[in-house]
């Protein structure tokens, strides 16, 4: 038996009166659910419905209109579980017996792809450092390395001396879940990595004991912050105005290693994924690159 409605403003106030008191959600949340049904709410007015007696095919409408607007996926996702919520809610409350939300599918978000580099940029990128500093040398030497490897910025600037032998070419690296894996260094990481070893390091160190294979001025290991601001400045002085972390590198790592026909679960291991689908992002990332280039400079692209 359905309670006598008394109207969208009064019964939305106590939803989210609800939501506070058993949920204790922030204002910013509160204030985004408020939005999102008193939007439904306007919509549903002129065509003769209110929200306590809305149809699953107003529903359904409504989120069509929006999508035929502009409206994102994550935007209309959002949306839903509102109105998932909001429903959830009248039925308990015994305002309406059924739940008109309860079989509409939430859109395909997808994963989003991550940001990266091309190839021409991580060149000019890795050539902004002067070497002719030791710090300069030093930020060379790490944005060869990481690019060279692909290893999380946590894993770089966590290298200790022991985990790199320059004989082999390797580097041993302690990732997630406490998982062991060499990485090659590739010629040119390990060319940069051992001049800086040989002309930098021991100036920035000065003879206090240290472990860590990349230091600061003071001769402390370096910290994610600090390597984060470094990439973000030679990257400025490159001209390169994507959004870039020291993550970028890494997915420019795989993403160069599967357009030049690396085995995605050779990508794997290096990456040091548990799972291989984490890894099968990359595929789509090249398959970007690769439609990208065929509309440029196909005369028929």
């Amino acid at each position: 038996m359905k309670a006598p409605a008394d109207g969208d403003p009064a019964i939305l106030e106590r939803f989210l009166d609800a939501l506070w008191m058993e949920r204790g959600l922030s204002g910013n949340t509160l204030a985004a659910y408020r939005r999102d049904m008193e939007g439904l709410a306007r919509w549903l007015a002129p065509r003769g419905s209110r929200l306590d007696i809305a149809s699953r095919e107003e529903l359904l409408r409504y989120l069509q209109e929006r999508t035929a607007q502009g409206a994102r996926p994550r935007s209309t996702a959002r949306l839903r579980s509102t109105m998932r919520r909001f429903y959830r809610y009248l039925v308990r409350e015994r305002v309406r017996d059924d739940d008109p939300s309860a079989r509409i599918d939430a859109p395909r978000l997808g994963r989003p792809l991550p940001d990266t580099l091309t190839e021409a940029e991580v060149e000019v990128l890795l050539a902004q450092p002067d070497t002719g500093d030791r710090l300069g040398l030093r930020d060379r030497a790490m944005l060869e390395l990481l690019y060279a490897t692909g290893l999380r910025v946590s894993e770089l600037v966590g290298l200790t001396l022991s985990q790199l032998s320059l004989t082999q070419g390797l580097v041993r690296v302690m990732g997630k879940g406490s998982k062991e894996r060499l990485v090659p260094l590739g010629e040119e990481a390990l060319a940069w990595t051992e001049r800086y070893l040989a002309q930098s390091r021991p100036a920035l160190v000065t003879g206090q004991p240290s472990e860590a294979l990349f230091v600061s001025l003071r001769g402390d290991a370096m910290t994610r912050q600090t390597f984060w601001h470094l990439i973000r400045r030679h990257a400025r002085a490159a001209g390169i105005t994507k959004k870039l972390s020291p993550h970028t590198l890494r997915h420019a790592f795989a993403t160069h290693l599967l357009n030049h026909g690396a085995d995605l679960r050779v990508v794997q291991l290096l990456l040091g994924h548990s799972s291989l689908s984490t890894t099968q992002i990359y595929t789509h990332v090249a398959r970007e690159r690769l439609k990208s280039l065929h509309a440029r400079h196909h005369p028929r692209g």
